[in-house]
């Protein structure tokens, strides 16, 4: 059975569990400390589970007896148990009140014949299911996952190398970090590390920020199925506790869209401008956590106002521009996020040795003007993004019109140093220039009505003739 074929029956499952009035997102949880205990017991990774709780302590009950004991297994495995298993059921509660529906779960999960997608990967199974969560608008996951063609894109892009420490101050269920993990494995030989690279691949490479506790959870689950003893912090990157983490080779992300919660500021004292804009403030976060060096870099999805809100807003965009060279913006098309509206762009940038000028021109390209609508009925694909790829990699392919530069100058021109540039001409809006005439327009609406008066009046000759031979 394929990985795909899993992933829909498991989510069919969910159907079992409405009538306990169980949302999506407490299913992919509850999934969660289910799949764990199986898929420790599919790879044989269960010695951190005590005996009594491992996969066959659910399979061998059924009705109240397995309830209670899944009950205590959930309390018993956040309170006892040590290093990944205890992070991952810190706190953990179960929503479903139905003993029968619970034993369906462990029943149809057991049934399944796991061999295939464990030679694919259990962690592409849990992303799979991820996926889906993030997709069903009922479910609201859309806010931590970001789609995976853009996450491969943007890491594909920004080529995390073997030995960068990288880094996701917003990091949802961890997605990203686990693109760059399997960038830097697929690009290198992982049997020929020293006993000292592998140990920093493994335990230190890969580090990342939640703020949400429940998705904290998700992201440690999705780290362990892809074999990552990853540093994932439960916290919030925009805190004073977070002002160690710097020095970062690589960092990609997506943080949050929105005010931060309840208009406060951020805490730390290593950003210059204090604001509620949620977005300003981890865009500071981000260019200052990045060591100066010359060549420690970053991609991060950002919404629209960042390229152009006054105040803070021009502040921290000059600052960046003097920190880092921000050398690429994408333009993003909309309707590839949750929040169907919201219009986001992607900034390329590298961290400079210094903190004047680093920034002398930015290309743009737009991926949004005239293009198809994506959502459901069209998803957004990785072919959508050859064009802009090849012109990023090399300029000499940089021919078409969704290609555009600016220089620094010509940046500072603009008020509050805007870099709301780059869109093309929108072939849906009509220009004044294009427009007719007038005159003439009102010349030729007289003429047609008149022709249809005549047309009409003889129609009434012909009707009134008719009745009088009658």
């Amino acid at each position: 059975m394929s990985t795909q074929d899993i992933v829909q029956k498991l989510w069919n499952l969910c159907n079992v569990l409405r009538d306990d009035g169980i949302t999506y997102h407490q299913y992919v949880t509850e999934l969660t400390y289910i799949l764990f205990l199986k898929m420790a017991d599919e790879t044989g990774a269960d010695k951190d589970i005590p005996e009594a709780y491992r996969w066959g302590s659910l399979t061998s009950r059924s009705g109240i007896d397995l309830k209670k004991h899944y009950y205590t297994l959930l309390s018993k495995l956040g309170e006892e148990s040590v290093g990944r298993v205890a992070q991952i059921y810190a706190n953990a509660s179960s929503s479903i009140e139905e003993p029968k529906n619970l034993e369906k779960i462990i029943t149809e999960i057991d049934k399944l014949d796991w061999y295939e997608a464990k030679e694919e990967g259990l962690g592409d199974l849990y992303e799979g299911l991820l996926e889906k969560n993030a997709n069903e608008k009922k479910s609201g996951a859309g806010q931590y996952f970001t789609p995976r063609v853009l996450i491969d894109v943007m890491t594909e892009l920004i080529k995390p190398q073997l030995g960068d420490q990288c880094f996701d101050p917003a990091c949802g269920t961890f997605g990203f970090m686990i693109a760059a993990n399997r960038y830097v494995n697929a690009h290198n030989d992982m049997y020929a590390l020293s006993d000292r690279q592998a140990d920093f691949q493994q335990n230190k490479a890969f580090n990342g920020v939640e703020l949400v506790h429940e998705t904290h959870r998700l992201a440690l689950m999705n780290a362990y199925l892809h074999n990552m003893n990853a540093n994932i912090t439960l916290g919030d990157s925009l805190a004073q506790s977070a002002k160690g983490l710097k020095d970062f080779d690589v960092i990609l992300t997506n943080p949050p869209f929105g005010t931060k919660k309840g208009g406060e500021r951020a805490t730390r004292d290593d950003i210059s401008f204090q604001t509620s804009n949620k977005q300003l403030n981890f865009l500071q976060v981000i260019y200052r956590s990045l060591k100066a060096d010359g060549k420690a870099r970053c991609a991060v999805v950002l919404p629209d106002n960042v390229l152009f809100a006054a105040g803070d807003g021009a502040s921290v965009r000059r600052e960046l521009m003097n920190f880092c060279n921000l050398h690429t913006i994408l333009r993003l098309p909309t309707g590839i996020f949750y929040a169907q509206g919201v219009k986001t762009n992607v900034l390329f940038f590298t961290r400079g040795m210094t903190e004047r000028d680093n920034t002398t021109e930015v290309v743009f390209y737009d991926m949004r003007t005239n293009m198809d609508s994506f959502g459901k009925t069209r998803q957004l694909r990785k072919s959508d993004f050859d064009e802009f790829a090849a012109g990023y990699e090399d300029p000499s392919k940089r021919t078409g019109e969704r290609w555009s530069k600016f220089t620094r100058e010509e940046i500072a021109k603009n008020p509050d140093d805007s870099l709301d540039l780059g869109l093309i001409r929108d072939d849906s809006i009509v220009d004044y220039d294009d427009l007719p005439d007038p005159v003439e327009s009102g010349e030729e609406a007289i003429a047609n009505l008149e022709e249809a008066v005549d047309l009409l009046k003889s129609v009434v000759r012909e009707l009134r003739a008719l009745t009088e031979e009658k």
